[in-house]
């Protein structure tokens, strides 16, 4: 049941999506603001997020009357931009940059579970045992926490052209697995 191939594949694929190393100057941002990230709470609520959308998503679907096909594809294309968004700088998907709330909005949604990550669970879902995207996600979860606790220390390690050379190899890979996903649901 549990395959370390596919659970390695479900691991990269959300990291990818998720990006929270080529978050971190938004986390800083946000640090800087709020005084603190809470971290805690921050993974706690990405986590109750994506579990949710793994297990009620295709419902959902199945209430607007979607088909699962048509949804990947457009998370295809959704995963394509972001991929885009990450490789060429500019942004296509915009936050409310006045929001106030910090660890919860926008930090957990939108950042971490956004609908990058919604339609990327739905389609790994269908492609992987469901063990195996739910290893995949405690996976990321756990780094996530990683990060925003270590957040202050990454940026000093990293520097701006470390994150962003980052954030184009991820862009990249995004771009593959959006062609991927495009030409198995095609």
């Amino acid at each position: 049941m549990f395959s370390l191939k596919e659970i390695a594949s479900v691991t990269l694929t959300l990291f990818a999506v998720i990006d929270i190393i080529g978050s971190i100057p938004i986390i800083i941002d946000l640090r800087k603001r709020e005084g603190k990230i809470e971290s805690e709470k921050a993974t706690v609520i990405s986590g109750v997020l994506m579990i949710a959308f793994l297990f009620l998503g295709q419902s959902i679907l199945k209430l607007f009357g979607i088909d699962f096909e048509s949804f990947a594809m457009a998370g295809a294309i959704i995963i394509f931009l972001i991929g885009l968004e990450m490789i060429l700088g500019k942004d296509f998907f915009h936050t409310d940059p006045e929001t106030k709330s910090g660890s919860i909005v926008p930090l957990a949604f939108p950042l971490i579970v956004g609908a990058g990550t919604m339609t990327t669970l739905l389609s790994l879902r269908a492609a992987y045992s469901l063990p195996n995207v739910l290893v995949g996600i405690v996976l990321n979860l756990v780094f996530v926490y990683i990060v925003l606790k270590a957040s202050s220390w990454i940026e000093r390690k990293l520097g701006k052209d470390g994150a962003n050379v980052l954030r184009k190899v991820f862009g990249i890979i995004l771009l593959a697995i959006a062609i991927k996903l495009f030409k198995t649901n095609l």
